[in-house]
């Protein structure tokens, strides 16, 4: 007996270190890639490679403030659009799980979700580029907020369904309005969620380089007209390390690290964000 024991308890150990093991190895590739990019990156990064433009080709030096401003501008356009539509369809499918439009729509959320970003970009060139007839930033914001949107709904969406139905009750029960309990007591309690879809949906966009292709396209000077082409940091990323200028290569891997730490940033937020407004029910 006492043998069949030892071999459990050590058939058990050696199972539970096999599991350590693989979710250790789930974080190796993100720590060689970011130690591979910090490498790289971080002899570039000063202050003149911050507040500054780029140099003309064939000029050594310069900066990346035209990609960083624009990729700000951009990213926070895509947001206006797309975080008050997500966070009010999420709530109406919340609120409505049965129904022929609930149904269509959370189908339409799933397929947008699958679409390549690519695809969205050059739908949204023929939509708005082809017919204004010029690039711009707030096409490639259209292109963004509708890849937000998916991540925005459902988080919603599947926050709100977790808020207990007798608070929306008690609400109910006590005369108000529907559109008040929803907005007064339902989304309050929900709001950590919320808080980390839109997080999450503005992560998800910082680093898309294929939709601005088609609609930003790009800008090696510093413009804030969202009417105009603009420069973003992926954009800038693909197009200096494409080149064949060694000088560009290393702002490449200093704008890398820059978005690199942005994004973990946005995480990091996000979690501490879903801490401090968590709700207990």
């Amino acid at each position: 007996m006492n043998v069949n024991v030892k071999y459990r308890v050590g058939k058990s150990k050696g199972v539970q270190a096999l599991i350590v093991f693989f979710a250790f190895l789930i974080t190796v590739p993100l720590l060689l890639i970011i130690l591979y990019i910090f490498r790289e990156g971080i002899t570039k990064i000063n202050w003149t490679f911050l507040t500054k433009i780029p140099k003309p080709v064939g000029e050594t030096g310069g900066g990346i403030a035209n990609a960083l401003i624009g990729s700000a501008l951009i990213v926070l356009t895509a947001s206006v659009l797309a975080v008050p539509l997500g966070i009010m369809c999420g709530i109406y499918l919340s609120e409505n799980k049965t129904g022929r439009l609930s149904y269509w729509s959370r189908l339409s959320v799933d397929v947008l979700q699958g679409v390549p970003s690519i695809v969205i970009g050059i739908v949204v060139y023929f939509w708005i580029v082809k017919p204004v007839g010029t690039f711009s930033a707030f096409s490639g914001s259209v292109a963004l907020a509708i890849m937000m949107l998916p991540i925005l709904i459902r988080s919603t969406e599947e926050t709100l369904k977790m808020i207990p139905f007798s608070l929306k009750e008690a609400g109910l029960a006590l005369g108000l309005p529907y559109h008040r309990v929803i907005l007064k007591v339902i989304v309050p309690c929900g709001i950590s969620g919320i808080l980390s879809g839109i997080m999450l949906s503005i992560a998800r966009i910082a680093g898309e380089t294929a939709p601005l292709l088609f609609t930003a396209f790009g800008n090696p000077y510093l413009n804030i007209n969202l009417a105009k082409p603009m420069q973003s940091l992926p954009l800038m990323i693909f197009n200096y390390a494409t080149s064949p200028y060694d000088d560009w290569h290393n702002m490449a891997w200093g704008a890398a690290l820059i978005l690199l730490f942005t994004v973990l940033l946005l995480n990091i937020i996000t979690k501490l964000t879903t801490r401090r407004w968590n709700v207990q029910l």
